[in-house]
């Protein structure tokens, strides 16, 4: 059983935002985050994660509760499992009550990598390859370059360091064959790149081969650690600058960043062998930095630019696209000296909703009239993915680049429903809301030294609308999902101080006793005098209340 002490201590260590960003994409909005829920399907964003009170919230599916609350949820693990899956993103070791399990995390791949750019050193084959690309001593080092060996050098290494071959198999850097009941290492004579998770542990391998492989490059396989939609190369060295800079560099290749790295470009990463993801945008979104895709020019290359450029002007990213001609890459540039050329290719990249119109009027014969209805059919199908101000503005660029003199922008029929969209955000699901009583609560959960002055003048039963949720918070039910949406709901305030709680009670009781007594006044079925006997009783706390004076609420 994991230790309480140091779960707490966990969960200290955690960022509700940061865990839950890691899965899905964040939006900033007032002090909180807000995203489509990942736990039920739906078009308007109401799930919102608040990083004050580090809780998450659907107000559509009532979904809610804290980080490791999120990762059991998403990840369909029960509560352990997802304590050291969290504890594995975050270089934290767990304390176990049961002393067999206290062990720290694996180090099979730190000490696999430390043996892997000691053989760099030695091997002159790598050394030379590593030197022909024009790489410096010192990004050898700050990146951790390597060289593996054989895969019965691998093996060796690894059980002469007494780490189980299972450890080194579910860690990815060894296979498993069944069929032969063989195990071999997965980089074989090749330069090896660390692929390090955002907070800098080793989760994977890149390799190069320098013996003619017919895979030129080779990842890690998928693991519990190493996924790689999710995952940017260097970007755990890149993070500090991207925040500073405010701009992310996307290149396809671990010598690419390399390279840029060396040249100054230290805001540069790269994808791991896949295009650019859904997966990836969480990751982006941090720092909200313009996004450069940098890009070679052939027709794979260009693709991939054309699909991440829709992916992330559709999810609302700044940026552009460099696409590099002439089978040059940003490493070539940076090893012929031509830094001052590149910098001023990533300050004016093509914008990616640009890129992608061009990219769709390139694939069509502008001057046959059917496949200009075609071409102009998939740039409005793309421009609709975009917010209804970006596909007015669009569309005209779209209109004009259509073949000769282009078209009439009127033409560009997008039906953007703009009317709808506004109006959507003021229809209400609860529309017995009452912000007074939903204040009250609140004041219950975050100031609970002020529970017995409010009980001492009211009950549950008072209050017209939620007398539920503050039965529920006077229980300390703070998971509840009704109590969630109101913990993150920014609308609703606290109450400061007992001066202003005493105000507002005065204001509220007051209002209630003179609806009980119009009630009793109104009342056909109770005596003479019981109805004197309230009557009396209520009218001398209204006159308590007009003095200031907050009355008990039995007497």
């Amino acid at each position: 059983m994991i230790a309480q002490d140091s779960i707490e201590a966990l969960k200290a260590r955690l960022d509700i935002v940061d865990v839950v960003g890691n899965y899905v994409e964040l939006k900033k909005a007032g002090g909180n985050f807000k995203a489509p829920c990942p736990f039920h399907d739906e078009k308007s964003p109401s799930f919102v994660v608040s990083p004050q009170k580090q809780i998450y919230h659907c107000f559509g599916c009532g979904a809610g509760g804290d980080s490791v609350k999120f990762v059991m949820e998403y990840e369909k693990l029960n509560y352990p499992e997802a304590l050291e899956k969290l504890a594995e993103n975050y270089n934290f070791t767990l304390t176990h009550t049961d002393n067999k399990h206290n062990k720290p995390r694996s180090q099979v791949m730190d000490r696999l990598n430390e043996w892997y750019q000691t053989l760099l050193t030695t091997h002159k084959t790598a050394n030379a390859y590593v030197q022909e690309r024009g790489i410096y001593e010192s990004s050898v080092e700050k990146f951790g370059i390597g060289y593996a060996p054989d895969s019965n050098g691998t093996l060796n290494y690894i059980r002469a360091q007494q780490f189980a071959i299972k450890e080194a198999i579910d860690m990815g850097v060894v296979g498993y064959e069944p069929s032969r009941n063989q195990t071999y290492a997965r980089f074989i004579e090749r330069v090896t790149f660390p692929i390090h998770s955002a907070n800098g542990s080793i989760v994977g391998f890149g390799g190069r081969t320098i013996t003619g492989h017919q895979a030129k490059y080779v990842n890690s396989p998928e693991t519990p650690y190493f996924n790689k939609s999710r995952l940017l190369y260097a970007y755990h060295l890149a993070k500090q600058a991207l925040y500073k800079k405010q701009e992310i560099i996307i290149t396809e290749g671990y010598l690419d960043v390399i390279m840029l790295h060396q040249a100054g470009f230290d805001n540069a990463v790269a994808t791991l062998g896949t295009a650019l993801t859904v997966e990836h945008l969480p990751l982006l979104r941090k720092g909200t930095p313009r996004v450069v895709m940098a890009y070679d020019g052939d027709k794979a290359g260009r693709a991939a630019a054309l699909k991440a450029s829709k992916l992330l002007s559709a999810s609302g990213f700044n940026g552009g696209v460099v696409v590099f001609e002439g089978g040059l890459d940003p490493a070539d540039m940076v090893k012929d000296g031509r830094v001052e050329e590149l910098a001023n290719m990533f300050r004016d990249p093509k914008p990616f909703i640009e890129f992608v119109l061009d990219g769709i009027l390139s694939l069509y014969d502008l001057k046959n009239p059917k496949e200009k209805e075609s071409c102009m059919g998939e740039g409005v199908s793309y421009l609709k993915t975009l917010s209804p101000l970006l596909q007015e503005e669009y569309k005209t660029y779209l209109a004009s680049h259509l073949g000769g003199m282009g078209i009439s922008p009127s033409l560009v029929k997008l039906n953007t429903g703009m009317q709808q969209n506004t109006n959507a955000p003021l229809i209400q699901k609860n529309s017995h809301k009452d912000f007074w009583e939903l204040a009250l609560i609140k004041t219950v959960i975050e100031k609970p030294e002020l529970i017995n002055q409010i009980l001492d003048v009211l009950d549950p039963s008072l209050l017209q609308f939620h007398s539920r949720e503050f039965s529920l918070a006077l229980a300390g039910k703070t998971d509840a999902p009704e109590l969630m949406s109101i913990i993150v709901d920014e609308s609703i305030v606290v109450l400061q101080d007992e001066e202003a709680l005493n105000a507002e009670l005065i204001t509220f009781l007051s209002r209630y006793y003179e609806r009980e007594l119009r009630k009793v006044n109104l009342a056909q079925n109770i005596s003479f005098e019981e109805k004197a006997f309230y009557i009396r009783k209520f009218r001398g706390k209204i006159a308590q209340l007009k003095q200031g004076v907050l009355v008990a609420f039995n007497s």
